[in-house]
């Protein structure tokens, strides 16, 4: 039995594999709902808005290759027509052209829709959500995983989350190699800071009027804006982050900012919404982890210690930190997993 610590993409598409391969496998999930930093909410009028990943891009082989592998579809992120730089909030935003540049791609029905079919092919009954695992003890022939309320028996287990958070959160025992500690500590975790925030709307106004919805700012509290807007361009919004800093104001005063930003940009029609939804990560403690000392984005994301297995081939760490291809984005989490899958195959054949 392999136990899954974490149902994010790295964790649902071993799950996936071991499931294809005859492995039996558990995934346990401390959340609620499974996906991780891949979550997609939908409001009143059936727009997707997505909170967590979103993008990728042609460079990024493995995860285009499970998307077809699994049948799903994905389309060009819209960059047509006029877009805007604002540089200070003193200062008016001025047009700007966009230079010719590979497209990026969104998922369609969401990324969550890559979620939702990972955990349909692992099986239902696989997954236990509500199970934030405590600790690990491996002293024994058997592994002992211990959650929140159940203890569960293994032969493996890998730790499909956030270097940063099982170094934190989960007790293992005997001791893991300091280095390995140490460098989980002080690694970087995907999104832990981000604020995503996105506007639904009855129409697409901007693209009416010949704008792209493309905004960047070096003011805020809207550092970067896109055109959200469904594959068939009947559902409409506009999506993209806020600036960390306007974490520490609260919610409502967080979007009457947003939306006084919007209407100098964009106008008045830009208070026409439908829903306004926004997620601060750093406060999605299955998520953000604090910090001992301050971390650059993606700081130790990839380090080779992520990639080697311990306790005689027991325990394995897969996520998209620690892969050594494209860490930190969707395609990290993609590698990793494939790279963990065959580890854990060739494992299971001695």
């Amino acid at each position: 039995m392999v136990v899954i610590v974490g149902a994010g993409l790295s964790g649902l598409l071993i799950g996936y594999r071991l499931k294809v391969e005859g492995i039996p496998f558990k995934i346990l999930e401390a959340r609620e709902r499974i996906g991780g930093r891949i979550y997609t909410v939908v409001d009143s009028n059936t727009t997707t808005l997505e909170m967590g990943a979103t993008w990728f891009g042609n460079q990024h082989v493995q995860l285009k290759h499970l998307l077809h592998e699994l049948g799903l579809d994905y389309y060009a992120q819209y960059m047509k027509g006029t877009s805007f730089f604002q540089p200070l909030s003193t200062s008016p935003a001025s047009a700007i052209p966009i230079p010719s540049q590979p497209p990026s791609y969104r998922i369609n029905n969401g990324t969550s829709s890559l979620i939702k079919v990972l955990a349909e092919r692992s099986g239902d009954d696989n997954i236990y959500v509500n199970q934030q695992v405590k600790s690990i003890d491996f002293s024994e022939k058997q592994v002992h995983v211990i959650s929140n309320n159940e203890t569960f028996a293994a032969n493996r287990v890998v730790l499909a989350l956030p270097p940063k958070l099982w170094a934190n959160n989960i007790t293992i025992t005997p001791k893991l190699p300091q280095n390995l500690i140490v460098t989980a500590l002080n690694t970087h975790t995907w999104m832990e800071n981000s604020i995503k925030v996105a506007l639904s709307y009855p129409t697409a106004f901007w693209r009416k009027s010949g704008q792209s919805g493309t905004l960047f700012s070096n003011s805020g509290p809207i550092t970067e804006f896109y055109d959200h807007c469904n594959s068939k361009s009947d559902k409409y919004a506009l999506c993209g982050f806020l600036h960390p800093e306007f974490g520490n104001l609260s919610h409502n005063e967080r979007k009457a900012l947003v939306i006084q930003q919007l209407e100098t940009i964009f106008g008045t029609r830009s208070n026409e919404f439908i829903r306004y939804t926004e997620l601060d990560w750093s406060k999605e403690d299955k998520t953000f982890s604090k910090n001992s000392t301050p971390l650059f984005p993606h700081q130790n994301n990839g380090a080779p210690i992520f990639r080697t297995t311990y306790f005689d081939s027991k325990l394995f760490i897969s996520s998209s930190e620690s892969s050594k291809d494209f860490p930190g984005y969707m395609e990290g989490a993609v590698v990793s997993a494939n790279f963990t899958f065959e580890k854990i195959k060739e494992a299971h054949k001695v």
